[in-house]
């Protein structure tokens, strides 16, 4: 696949991505790079992360990596306000951490269901608490929440994660609202099932490849980039007027 289009708007702003250090969000961190922003990511895979970062830097781009475990609140604010000091001001919040642990209902304690809430919907909204001091000031900014299809699908086997994804939307139209008065747009995209080589090594089996075909539109495999191009775009001008949606990248599955 080409590398897509360049905005020139997105040159030098400040993007940070969660869970950028691998799969949807690597191409993320890449994509925006690619645009000339400086882009901070947390991530709590330290190796893969720094290897990302090394690439990135060498290649000339301006990166930072934070190892942050996301569930912890306080680590992620100082996380962010690292960046900040490195980097600037806040432009461009993109909230793609999750983790889509298969669980069976009968096995859920009161624990593990927080946990799950906390890896796959909490840090979205107080990443988005972070960031919005700068998006205020600037009057400007964009947040990009991740859901996923797999509620819309009616996915089982992963209850306390599609709670989560679906709870992504609410979360999104609230903060759309709050902070349209600032010129501050916020949107979700819900990717169907994207090739990220974890997916391939723990889920792809061919019944499910199979499904996957019969189901979509679209009869090929999607892959990681094909959801950095939808982020990259609703973050630049070319969607200006594009906010409190919910945007389906999902080769027609749903």
């Amino acid at each position: 696949m080409g590398q897509g289009a360049l905005y020139p708007d997105l040159a030098g702003k400040v993007v940070i991505v969660t869970g950028g250090g691998s799969g949807i969000g690597e191409a993320i961190v890449r994509a925006f790079a690619r645009q000339n922003a400086k882009v901070g990511f947390l991530d709590i895979n330290k190796p893969a992360s720094e290897a990302l970062a090394a690439d990135l830097a060498g290649k000339g781009a301006t990166v930072r990596f934070e190892h942050c475990d996301l569930t912890d609140v306080e680590a992620l604010r100082r996380s962010i306000a690292a960046i900040r000091e490195q980097l600037g001001p806040v432009s461009v919040l993109i909230n793609n951490a999750a983790h889509d642990e298969r669980h069976r209902t009968e096995d859920v304690t009161p624990e593990y269901w927080d946990g799950r809430i906390a890896v796959n919907l909490r840090h979205q909204f107080f990443c988005a608490q972070a960031v919005l001091e700068d998006m205020k000031a600037a009057r400007d900014g964009v947040i990009i929440n991740f859901g996923s299809v797999s509620w819309m699908v009616g996915q089982g086997g992963m209850a306390a994660y599609t709670a989560s994804k679906s709870a992504v939307l609410g979360l999104t139209r609230s903060l759309a609202r709050d902070f349209g008065p600032y010129n501050i747009r916020v949107n979700a995209i819900a990717p169907g099932w994207i090739m990220t080589q974890r997916q391939i090594d723990l889920w792809l089996t061919p019944e499910g490849e199979k499904e996957l075909m019969d189901r979509q539109c679209l009869k090929r495999k999607l892959v990681p980039d094909d959801i950095a191009r939808v982020a990259v775009f609703f973050a630049s001008e070319e969607a200006s007027a594009c906010t409190n949606q919910h945007y389906v990248v999902d080769g027609g599955w749903v």
